[in-house]
């Protein structure tokens, strides 16, 4: 998915949703725009604008295109807790494990390493990156691409890398193994899925 200026649009949905955004400085900005006012101050958002900035947080996250994010929201529809359907669906692409594992630096980069055959899922090469792993998948990096310079501080990262429960991380081999489920805590991310359900919803 082509993203425009991502400074731009953090500021505009007020969170740090990109991994550009996450550092002192934007956090800095943020806090300066909140002091001093911004253009909307005055002019509360409606429940339809609210909820709609809450489905754009989730759906650049993750850097997914509106009709694959719809596609995803659909199918969480037809589980019994469609909020934790949906973000199980999203946080168990391959992309958002490499970054979560830290075998990419951000998800874009997770998707472009994906594509371009860089990835081995079980020991398989795959070239695509929306793929849903299941429990006791294995995600690695291929022979040839393990020594190149995508990945040459991968294991660093690794080790520096605050991976989720359900994910058993091994810098040594460079693997990662899916060994849960996650769950969704809405107070550890930037947007709420219940509000994102609802508006898909009515």
């Amino acid at each position: 998915m082509r993203i425009g200026p991502k400074y731009k649009i953090a500021r505009r949905l007020g969170a740090p949703i990109f991994e550009k955004t996450q550092t002192p400085k934007y956090a800095l900005s943020l806090a300066r725009k909140e002091r001093t006012g911004s253009r909307d101050r005055g002019r509360p958002k409606s429940e339809f604008g609210r909820a709609l900035i809450e489905k754009q947080k989730a759906r650049y996250s993750y850097g997914l295109g509106e009709r694959q994010f719809r596609k995803y929201v659909e199918q969480a529809f037809r589980a019994t807790n469609p909020v934790q359907k949906l973000f199980s669906i999203v946080e168990t692409r391959l992309d958002n494990v490499l970054f979560r594992a830290g075998l990419s630096k951000t998800r874009a980069q997770a998707r472009q390493a994906a594509s371009h055959g860089h990835t081995t899922v079980n020991g398989r090469r795959v070239t695509v990156p929306s793929i849903l792993l299941s429990l006791g998948d294995v995600v690695g990096l291929r022979p040839s691409s393990a020594t190149g310079l995508l990945f040459a501080d991968a294991g660093e990262r690794m080790k520096a890398t605050s991976a989720p429960t359900w994910l058993k991380v091994d810098p040594a081999l460079r693997q990662v193994t899916v060994e849960g489920q996650p769950v969704y805590v809405p107070r550890e991310h930037v947007f709420d899925l219940g509000v994102v359900i609802e508006f898909y919803n009515r």
